[in-house]
């Protein structure tokens, strides 16, 4: 079977799936009119931008956590949180109107360990105001507590992970929340099952296309993450405080084993490698706040964190072949370290102007420090055998025995908000950065950079429903430290590690995004569609790092100028219409393209990806305690490749479906039965091999491969007390 004909069905698929996506967008309009005599449950604040659900809303759902009430909300989502160095200013989720001081702390654990009995209401801002302590997000989600005295809630949750391979594996999560007067707390535990059996089926080929080899490949993972977080908080009068603080840790083996057969004789296997990987994993984070308001209105914020990752692996291969009696050999050893530490601090000062405009000013040091080290051992060489290299012969070329990455960053920035009229709002920032980035070892030298941010967000909400936002803003991407300096390689049996390349600078770019948001009556949904362009200076991307023409090397690098353009099409409703008014059904298309020249082809390529298509289902059964529903993603492919100085890779990922059924028995005790990657979905990827560059064209081996970890089950039980 040819390759196009593998992918013609799919991109049929495809076609067929964007249409039944659209078509769930026309059928959010049409439930407008059948919504529109129905009791609104959901109120409208006074500035026409906010939408409020009050508890009283959720309560026929019998939520557990806050993360339970948001999914019935029709168009809301929250972030992942973290990434990026520093804190800057964006997120979309407050609490209490206050800010996260955290980055490991992801928003949707933290929502996942307040009880749904302590809130008050659900806010959907969707407009700006330097009252807002995040900023740059479509709309924000704030989540206020009942004002209450004293309370106290305790939630557990047990769970059970069933793999395909027959592995079960238990998780447990424990928290308590007390609130005493002006002080509350949340302390966390958590243990979360993350065991994986990946099998992956490789096939090498003659650039003729014959079979030349056959391989596969058994990676078990065996990880189970502990977590242990506490957030705690005090309020008097104009002051208030928090800190936070959480300790992590996943120490876990992996198991790898592949097995090489000949096509002629697929029954037999002729070599085998074991790779048995010991990794170490922990991190810790320590953040806090302080907020102080003034009578005249104005507005202080503080806020710190400090935090601490570590990531420690070492690899073996070991060799054995079947056709001889020999015992099995160690012929590979890397040991690969690293560790990352953040120092952040920022403070801002807002205050109003006049009635209709405000201004925030603020400052942000942020320092980050990367130490990594990299050994390699071979069982050939020129060189002495090393207990510090595994008892192997070190490969000089390739080994970093330590080296050290380190930014200083500064930033100063001003934010103003100008209420045009009660319909229309500006905001405008303006933002200077400046930093220096050392790095010590194999490579020791220092850079500056500076460089100015602005940013334009114009909202006009034509009507209470219909909301247009605009946005223009030149944006600088952060560097991935890791691309500095030489890393093992993971994706290439071939390869044992990638250069790094310390001359990179960041990517440069200017965003032009056009939004419109309909929120249907009654909150009957939302659809929106979002269009963007960027255009990007010194893009990041893959270049030829070869100083011998033997030994071909790929590493990070400026390519150039790109172009991204493309549109995000959401939808999100009620099935009133069709007398399922606790019915939510939700699609999105997402659509991209872009356009970068490669140098190491010297042709145009794509970045990034060509888009997605998914589709969603929950409906809740109020008198039966029970809710049902599914998420179903295809990703759309065609024409991007990653490209290597001697290999050129393809790849396909598969369809993702996630099923649900959820029901509430005996005294208040939820039962979730979840199917995750119910398809057996696999993702796949073509690779050719070339002799020298991929420039000439002289294929020497074409690989194909599909890989999947099947269906995975996971029984959970929630009680709150």
């Amino acid at each position: 079977m040819t390759r196009s004909s593998i992918i013609s069905p799919i991109v049929r698929a495809c076609a067929r799936f964007r249409v039944s996506t659209l078509s769930i967008l026309v059928i959010s309009l049409s439930n407008t009119a059948s919504l529109a005599s129905t009791e609104e449950i959901a109120v409208t604040g006074a500035d026409d931008s906010t939408v409020i659900y009050p508890a009283s809303f959720f309560q026929p759902y019998n939520p557990v956590s806050v993360n339970d009430m948001i999914d019935r909300i029709p168009g809301v989502s929250i972030s992942g949180g973290g990434g990026g160095r520093g804190l800057g200013s964006g997120g979309d989720l407050l609490i209490n109107g206050q800010r996260l001081a955290g980055k490991d702390n992801s928003p949707r654990d933290q929502l996942r360990r307040i009880a749904a009995r302590e809130v008050e209401r659900i806010e959907i801002i969707r407009g700006t105001s330097s009252d807002l302590a995040v900023r740059g997000s479509g709309q924000v989600v704030n989540v206020v507590l009942q004002d209450a005295e004293t309370r106290a809630s305790t939630s557990v949750e047990i769970s059970t992970d069933r793999h395909t391979d027959g592995t079960l594996q238990p998780g447990a999560t424990i928290s308590h929340s007390r609130q005493t007067g002006n002080l509350n707390a949340t302390v966390s535990l958590q243990a979360d099952p993350q065991y994986n059996h990946n099998q992956r089926r490789e096939i090498s080929y003659t650039p003729g296309l014959t079979p030349t080899e056959l391989m596969t490949e058994d990676n078990v993972r065996d990880r189970m993450a502990y977590q242990a977080s506490t957030l705690v908080g005090y309020r008097t009068g104009p002051h208030r405080m928090q800190l936070n603080a959480l300790y992590g840790t996943s120490d876990h083996p992996v198991e790898l084993v592949r097995r090489y057969r000949s096509p002629q004789f697929p029954d037999t296997v002729a070599r085998t490698e074991r790779e048995p990987i010991d990794h170490v994993k922990n991190n810790w984070e320590i953040g806090g706040d302080y907020e102080l308001e003034f009578d005249d209105g104005g507005n202080l914020l503080f806020l710190f964190i400090v935090n601490d990752d570590t990531d420690d692996s070492v690899r073996e291969r070991f060799l054995s072949d079947a056709q001889t009696a020999e015992p099995e050999r160690k012929a590979l050893y890397i040991e690969s370290n690293s560790r990352t530490r953040e120092r952040i601090a920022q403070t801002t000062y807002s205050w109003s102007l006049t009635d209709g405009q405000d201004l925030q000013l603020g400052a942000e040091r942020a320092q980050t420090i990367l130490d990594s080290s990299l050994l390699i051992g071979r069982e050939s060489g020129d060189t002495a055998p090393s207990p510090r290299y595994g008892n192997l012969r070190p490969a000089l070329s390739l080994s970093n025995p330590g080296s050290s990455v380190e930014e200083m960053r500064y930033e100063g920035f001003a934010v103003h908000n100008w209420t045009l009229n009660d319909r229309m709002t500006l905001e405008s920032s303006l933002v200077y950065e400046t930093s220096e980035i050392s790095q010590t070892g194999t490579v020791s030298q220092s850079r500056d950079f500076q460089f100015w941010r602005p940013s334009v967000d114009y909202r006009f909400n034509i009507t209470n429903s219909l909301q247009l936002r605009a946005t223009v803003a030149r944006q600088v991407q952060q560097l991935s430290f890791s691309n500095f300096t030489a890393t093992a390689n993971t994706n290439d049996t071939d390869k044992d590690a990638d250069a790094g390349n310390p001359n990179l600078v960041p990517t440069k770019e200017i965003r032009y995004e056009l939004t419109m948001e309909y929120r249907l009556p009654n909150d009957a949904g939302v659809v929106s569609s979002r269009f963007f362009m960027r255009d990007l200076e010194d893009q990041i991307g893959r270049i030829n790092a070869s100083s011998d023409p033997a030994r071909l090397v790929s590493a990070a690098g400026n390519i150039g100028d790109a172009k991204r353009w493309g549109v995000y099409l959401d939808g999100s409703t009620r099935l009133g219409s069709l007398g399922l008014p606790d019915a939510i059904v939700s699609s999105s298309l997402y659509l991209f393209d872009s356009e970068v020249v490669n140098p190491i082809l010297g042709t145009k390529e794509r970045i990034n990806g060509r888009g997605r298509a998914e589709i969603g289902f929950r409906h809740d059964i109020i008198d039966w305690n029970l809710n049902y529903g599914f998420d179903y993603g295809h990703p759309l492919h065609g024409g991007e490749r990653n490209i290597e100085v001697n290999t050129i890779d393809s790849y396909e990922q598969g369809s993702s479906l996630t099923m649900f059924v959820s029901t509430v028995l005996f005294d208040d005790v939820t039962f979730r039965l979840e199917s995750n990657n119910t398809l057996d979905s696999e993702s796949c990827r073509e690779r050719i091999r070339y002799n020298g560059l991929a420039a000439s064209g002289d294929i020497s081996e074409i690989e194909n491969s599909c890989w999947g970890s099947g269906q995975k089950l996971a029984l959970k039980v929630r009680k709150t007390f």
